[in-house]
């Protein structure tokens, strides 16, 4: 009997214990388990702002800004030529063109003096090239060679400027310091000095097409300046 009795209380605690468990179990389900449309939403980790996208500028945008006698090497003369090749040519910038000049202008005088058909032929064009070469041939025939050098360029500015169709022509003076010496076939010097730079002065007149895809501009006439 004594055993019996035994079992049945545990029969009947583990029979409390479960009811206890359902009761626990139906309360949390009433209080977790249902939504009342006033819950608050998870919390995301913020995010980092963002970014605006990359917005393209229109080549317009990337234009040269508009040119005038007070910052720039134009003559007065020259700037309704100048305003037209602007308008033929969006990408046309003064600073970058008379950058350009005063390179070309040294390489030009450099390739001359040292002979080289080759270089002057890629730079210059019409008679200036005939010019060029026909001085290279006579000093070669008297034996001279010119050991000249060019000191400073003093001052690069547009003198004049037009737009014939669709070819841009700009005139440019150059006042430069050049120190020059020419020697015989035996290396002795027979006019000039290197010691003494002389004061030139230049009209120098480039021409390209504001359609090329080339962007250098050609020599294609030279002239003393006054």
């Amino acid at each position: 009997m004594y055993g019996l009795f035994r079992s049945e209380d545990w029969l009947v605690e583990i029979i409390i214990l479960a009811m206890v468990a359902l009761l626990v179990g139906l309360r949390l389900f009433s209080v977790l388990g249902r939504r009342t449309g006033h819950e608050q939403p998870i919390a995301k980790p913020a995010e980092a702002p963002a970014q605006p996208a990359p917005v393209s500028r229109p080549i317009a945008d990337l234009a040269p800004q508009p040119i005038s006698p007070a910052d720039t090497a134009i003559t007065p003369a020259a700037m309704d030529g100048i305003r037209q090749i602007v308008q033929a040519d969006a990408l046309f910038d003064v600073r970058r063109f008379l950058e350009g000049a005063r390179s070309a202008y040294r390489m030009i005088l450099e390739a001359f003096w040292r002979g080289d058909e080759g270089e002057l032929g890629r730079l210059v064009d019409g008679d200036v090239r005939e010019a060029f070469a026909q001085a290279i041939a006579d000093r070669k025939a008297a034996g001279h060679l010119l050991e000249n050098r060019l000191v400073s360029i003093e001052n690069a500015s547009i003198e004049a400027a037009r737009l014939d169709g669709q070819m841009a022509v700009i005139t440019v003076r150059f006042d430069a310091d050049i120190a020059a010496v020419t020697r015989d076939a035996d290396g002795n010097v027979i006019a000039g000095s290197l010691s003494d730079a002389v004061p030139t002065h230049d009209l120098w007149t480039f021409s390209r097409h504001v359609r090329a895809e080339d962007p250098n501009w050609i020599l294609v006439e030279t002239d003393e300046a006054a």
